[in-house]
């Protein structure tokens, strides 16, 4: 039974990788220098960042833009996306700075169980939510820290930002819920 458990979870793991896919960009980018014709800097930088392999829904990466400098936020779950965010953003043409504030999330088997718990409460079969997890940009991020759920991201309406919140809440093992997810 244990095994199963596990080979399960380890698949249902691999399936969150591959169907979660990139980053959500939630801060708005200021005006930045033009990179290219038509295409702002900010624009840049979102594209770059959504280029990152293995981002799932448990990851969040924010950016601001102001002039040259690139202002990186959020938490990720694997200390590699930090780094590798920070890469790809140098290398644009007209961004002389990278302030990566990027946090890493503790490595904990208690988080990776409520992360599971939260990703299946909020998106199971009959879910009213479940259109929220399809797509390589999921709008709703789930962050765990230390047993402490995070809802960020953007949902349609009212009652889809109340319903996970109160989906969130009856995660088995989770120490409290703050919903961060914005109507838009």
């Amino acid at each position: 039974m244990k095994k199963q458990n596990r080979l399960f979870l380890a698949a249902a793991l691999a399936a969150l990788v591959l169907a979660a896919g990139t980053v959500t960009n939630s801060m708005a980018a200021s005006a930045g220098p033009q990179a290219t014709a038509g295409s702002t800097l900010g624009d840049q930088v979102r594209k770059e960042l959504n280029k990152l392999p293995f981002i799932t829904v448990f990851d969040r990466m924010d950016y601001e833009v102001t002039g040259d400098t690139v202002r990186l936020t959020g938490q990720v779950t694997k200390p590699w996306h930090k780094s590798d965010a920070e890469k790809l953003v140098k290398r644009l043409e007209g961004v002389t700075t990278v302030v990566n504030e990027i946090e890493v999330l503790p490595l904990s088997r208690f988080d990776d169980q409520v992360r599971m718990a939260a990703y299946r409460a909020l998106f199971h079969s009959n879910s009213s939510l479940q259109h929220y997890r399809i797509g390589s940009n999921a709008p709703i991020r789930i962050i765990v820290r230390n047993g402490h759920i995070s809802l960020e991201g953007f949902v349609g309406s009212q009652f889809d930002k109340t319903m996970a919140e109160v989906l969130a809440r009856h995660v088995p093992n989770a120490f409290s819920v703050t919903n961060n997810l914005k109507i838009g």
